[in-house]
């Protein structure tokens, strides 16, 4: 059976971004496992099921996902996922991730093992700011040289303000196109295009929300997984 490991932020996850790969690939028949940095359960970024934002079925069906899903609810601490048992490592995006996701040292191992092993490894969105501090078995940046897309500059300049206070009074502490790029990765968020999934490798990155359910297809079809194959 294909395996696969979310790790998820315990300090704003968005929630399309990690539901909708999650019910793509349990739809598939992939073994889910979640992990957080701490193994507490994550915590919802409240704007994305903010009917609002996201319309009122979106916000509906993630929040009853996020608060029923005995994955979401149960997960395990990064420090103890081996990369090496699953065939998978997903990090749904969300701003929560810059505070601790992505400075997470067994996110940033997880990240490295998956790519360096037989693995492969979805970043969605502002989880895509990892790569910026993720290194691999010789120091070098994971992202050097790989093409890559993200959340970009032009969509955060719409949500901070002059001095990159978010509308919830934190203050974003590093915008992740600048961050990616500065580690080297060749960065192209195709802002042109309704949707925005690049594949180098074995790594996988999509732009964000409204990528969610292509990049999770993506990442089936780079599995070899499809949901006849599970079916049957």
């Amino acid at each position: 059976m294909t395996r696969a490991l979310f790790v998820v932020s315990e300090e704003g996850y968005w929630g399309e971004e990690c539901v909708e790969p999650l019910e793509t690939l349990s739809d598939a028949g992939v073994e889910i496992t979640v992990a957080t940095p701490s193994g507490g359960p994550p915590e919802l970024d409240e704007t994305s099921v903010d009917p609002d934002e996201v319309g009122e079925e979106t916000a509906e069906h993630v929040r009853e996902v996020h608060e029923n899903d005995e994955r979401l609810n149960d997960p395990i601490p990064t420090a103890e996922a081996d990369a090496s048992e699953y065939d998978t490592v997903v990090f749904p995006g969300g701003h929560g991730t810059e505070w601790d996701v992505n400075q997470d040292s067994d996110a940033r191992r997880l990240l490295r093992d998956a790519v360096e092993g037989e693995g492969k490894a979805l970043v969605v969105c502002h989880a895509v700011g990892l790569l910026a501090f993720a290194r691999d078995s010789d120091g070098g940046f994971i992202v050097g040289g790989r093409d890559v897309t993200g959340f970009p500059n032009e969509w955060e300049e719409e949500i901070v303000d002059e001095n990159d206070v978010m509308p919830t009074g934190r203050k974003l502490p590093y915008w992740v196109e600048d961050e990616v790029e500065a580690a080297g990765g060749n960065w192209d968020a195709e802002l042109d295009q309704d949707t925005s999934v690049t594949v180098d490798g074995d790594l996988l990155t999509a732009r964000g929300p409204e990528s969610s359910s292509a990049a999770a297809e993506t990442l089936l079809d780079e599995l070899g997984v499809s949901a006849t194959e599970a079916e049957e």
